[in-house]
């Protein structure tokens, strides 16, 4: 099988592996007890919260685990919202954003909350000149990605964050990070967004964890789920250590490769494209500035044909979104692309452990199997 759906998810790493037997092996006490077995499994917790903000640039006791990246988006999103009450209600976000931020925003519009969708270029890119055309005296969350998880375009998250505090000093920033974790280099400390989420099974750690970063800006901010007071009293729960402590080790271990892992990612997308470019019928969509993503089409052939046919050769690509299932990609539509660009497209997404060979046989595969497919008019 080659597997190139990595922005789906990713095979977790032998260190994630490691620190989850562990955790469910040895390490299995509730770490709110007091006595000592409960006490070693709570340090441990301080250890994963550490590694994670390290590879994040973050503060450790700004960080707080979530269950993924959806939860910690609808954290940020909703309690800005009660964070604000009554006094104002406009949000800004972007037509591409993930479902989950999306479909968040719906709720609050339901709610009487204003949000202004701004909608991205032919690449996928989101201006600056754009956000700041939306800001308003009465603008309280600006949430966009740092990532589009189907274009491949970076956002100028600094930049962006720093036009909004200083246009509107009491909004807050939020970034989905999910996508730029240790895929595009940030720091939290110095970004300037108040809020980022990011999560475990992008970064070859399990599914079921994930983290959401609050500023030391948000001097007070809701707390998310109410209980026992884990968390810092944001989110109450018994914490699922056997998930963290695989998110952390994964983490740990790609931060120590980062720089050469983003290099080599970036090589590999650049030679795949250098391929693919002269094959007439083949359309290669958005800005792919990130080094993992890579949006395809194949006009005239379904998009679920081309995933068949690949699938013959043991070649494994998206649709697009994997939480969008069955549905025209949001993102592709609102870049104004032609249908019959949209209705062929699909995804690539690489990791570190991809290979130069596996690139060339899905090169060869759409040379020789999809795009024939489309020129017998089938």
């Amino acid at each position: 099988m080659i597997y190139l759906d990595n922005s789906a998810t990713t095979k977790p790493c032998a260190e994630a592996v490691e620190a989850m037997t562990l955790a469910l092996t040895e390490a299995w006490a509730n770490p709110s007890a007091l006595y000592e077995f409960g006490i070693d499994t709570a340090k441990r917790l301080r250890t994963a919260r550490a590694q994670v903000a390290a590879a994040m640039g973050a503060e450790p006791d700004r960080v707080f685990f979530t269950s993924g990246g959806t939860e910690a988006d609808n954290w940020a999103i909703f309690s800005t919202a009660k964070r604000f009450g009554k006094k104002n209600k406009h949000i800004i976000t972007t037509a591409i954003e993930h479902h989950a931020v999306l479909h968040a925003m719906e709720e609050l519009e339901v709610q009487g909350f204003e949000v202004t969708y701004l909608q991205p270029d032919e690449k996928g890119n989101i201006t600056l000149e754009a956000l700041k055309n939306a800001l308003r005296k009465d603008t309280i969350l600006v949430s966009i990605m740092m990532v589009n998880n189907e274009a491949g375009s970076v956002m100028p998250i600094d930049k962006m964050a720093k036009l909004t505090h200083r246009l509107c000093p009491d909004a807050i920033f939020h970034t989905d990070a999910v996508q730029g974790f240790l895929k595009v280099p940030f720091s939290a400390k110095t970004l300037g967004a108040d809020l980022i989420s990011v999560s475990s099974h992008k970064i070859h750690g399990p599914k079921g964890a994930g983290a959401l970063y609050i500023s030391p800006r948000l001097k007070s901010f809701p707390a998310w789920l109410v209980g026992g007071g884990q968390e810092s009293g944001f989110r109450s729960g018994t914490e699922g250590t056997p998930a963290i402590f695989g998110f952390a080790a994964a983490a740990a271990a790609g931060a120590k490769t980062l720089k050469a892992d983003i290099a080599r990612e970036k090589e590999l997308l650049r030679s795949l494209i250098a391929r693919l470019d002269p094959m007439e019928g083949l359309v290669i969509n958005g800005a792919h500035d990130a080094p993992h993503i890579l949006s395809l089409s194949v006009p005239g052939v379904p998009t679920q044909n081309t995933l068949n046919l690949l699938q013959e050769n043991g070649i494994c690509v998206s649709a697009g979104s994997a939480c969008a299932k069955g549905h025209r990609s949001h993102v592709l539509t609102a870049m104004n692309l032609k249908p019959e660009v949209i209705d062929g497209a699909f995804r690539i997404s690489i990791c570190k452990d991809t290979t130069a060979e596996e690139l060339a046989i899905l090169a060869d595969s759409l040379e020789h199997k999809v795009l024939p497919y489309r020129l017998k008019g089938r």
